[in-house]
């Protein structure tokens, strides 16, 4: 039987074979050698996207990897053990925290707090009123002109990687093109990752290393803590990275459905708990150093390709990761990829979630011949690409901040005033 917080799982048939048709279901495990080869295909999974956010944006690697791992198991434990995910780093804080760097590690880290808080309180709220209130606040139009904003409002800055070391770059964006598209089952999966490691042997090869970085590679610890930093709050800074909130929203409650439909188990119930746990994995995360959390869709893909929907498995994941977070000198490994290699993968990640908001609107059918779907959408978009910076007062907000305000404002207004266009037509 299933224990508190998912903790404690039957055996699914012999433990060895899944029946054709059946899954593992989340309160359901393999035998523990399957169960454990599983989880290190999370890892796997995780691994490529939760270590280049903390590499673009400087985080330390091995607090970021802590927080994720520790973030994983508090999402299991608060949503019971009935939503498999890991949470790993959520590339929608890349901008914000990129657009930021002037303002210091700390700052960045209260608006990540920040983010957390709000993302928490969300979470009860669909817990106390349901999940209608997210479509109310939130609809599809406005939900994906904000992702697709945030991710292409960040093209300059893998263009600049890109430009400094192009060589190293191309080489990144075509091995990982060609792995993602040819790449049989689970490797066509960590494209992103196999492209990297790619990247960086060349580099390697050519010289196009960082020599100091190398040097501290060689005389990092093989054993020691994850460096633990606080945060500051500068409200420029939480305004700026505050429409991650959406995005996280959006993740969240899209990995509950995708969970439930594959399952065949309705969890729209845990909705609420889901994204409280999300809050306070990325709350405890900015109060430590790592990266804001997020559940993953890479690991959906592990899951589709092995049937296996065991909470059990993430558990394993997360306590990996927790273990790698006390090498430091697997942190100073991350730290020697090249500018090239990030330009190389961030052209394909920040496009990548610019069309995952241009999904979101396909999947909902939204309707661009509305008046008011187009023209507040088109306006969002051109303030988040063109980032769009104004200053109100001491506060500066740039192209995310505008965009991601500006449609939450204007849609409902627009849809209110259409209204009476309608009535007066009749």
């Amino acid at each position: 039987m299933t224990g508190a917080g998912g903790i404690g799982w039957t055996v699914h048939g012999d433990g060895k074979r899944i029946a054709d048709g059946a899954v593992v279901a989340p309160d359901e495990r393999l035998s523990w050698p399957r169960t454990i080869g599983i989880g290190m295909q999370h890892v796997i999974a995780m691994f490529g996207a939760t270590l280049l956010v903390p590499t673009i944006t400087g985080f330390p690697v091995t607090t970021t990897l802590l927080f994720s791992g520790i973030g994983t198991a508090l999402f299991l434990l608060i949503t019971r053990g009935r939503i498999p995910s890991y949470l790993g780093s959520s590339f929608a804080f890349i901008a914000p925290l990129t657009a930021s760097a002037g303002s210091g590690p700390a700052a960045q880290l209260g608006a990540v707090m920040a983010v957390g808080i709000v993302l928490m309180l969300i979470g009860v709220a669909v817990r106390l009123i349901g999940g209608r209130v997210i479509d109310a606040v939130m609809p599809p139009v406005v939900t994906g002109a904000v992702v697709a904003l945030i991710g292409l409002n960040l093209a300059p800055t893998a263009a600049g990687s890109f430009e400094s070391q192009p060589l190293i770059a191309t080489v990144t964006l075509v091995a990982i093109l060609l792995v993602t598209v040819v790449g049989p089952g689970l490797l066509g999966r960590l494209g992103i990752l196999v492209g990297v490691v790619i990247g960086w042997v060349f580099a390697a090869v050519i010289g196009g290393l960082d020599s100091e970085r190398v040097s501290a590679l060689r005389e990092a610890d093989w054993f020691g803590l994850p460096s633990l930093h606080g945060p500051s709050f500068d409200w420029s800074v939480i305004v700026l990275a505050l429409p991650v909130v959406i995005v996280l929203v959006a993740e969240n409650v899209g990995h509950v459905k995708a969970v439930s439909a594959m399952t065949g188990k309705s969890l729209d119930d845990l909705a609420g708990n889901a994204l409280f746990a999300d809050g306070l994995a990325t709350t405890l995360a900015g109060a430590g150093g790592g990266s804001g959390t997020t559940t993953y869709a890479e690991n959906i893909g592990v899951m589709a390709a092995t049937r296996v929907y065991s909470t059990a498995a993430y558990w394993v994941a997360a306590a990996t990761a927790v273990i790698l977070a006390f090498s430091p000198k697997f942190g100073a490994l991350v730290f020697t990829v090249p500018n090239g290699v990030i330009g190389g993968a961030t052209m394909v990640l920040y496009g990548l979630i610019g069309i995952l908001g241009v999904r979101i609107w396909m999947e909902a059918k939204v309707d661009f011949t509305d008046p008011v779907n187009l023209t507040v959408a088109a306006a969002a978009l051109v303030a988040g690409i063109g980032n769009l910076t104004l200053t109100i007062g001491s506060v500066e907000l740039g192209g995310i901040a505008w965009g991601s305000i500006g449609i939450l404002v204007a849609y409902p207004i627009m849809r209110y005033l259409a209204k009476f266009r309608t009535s007066s037509n009749r």
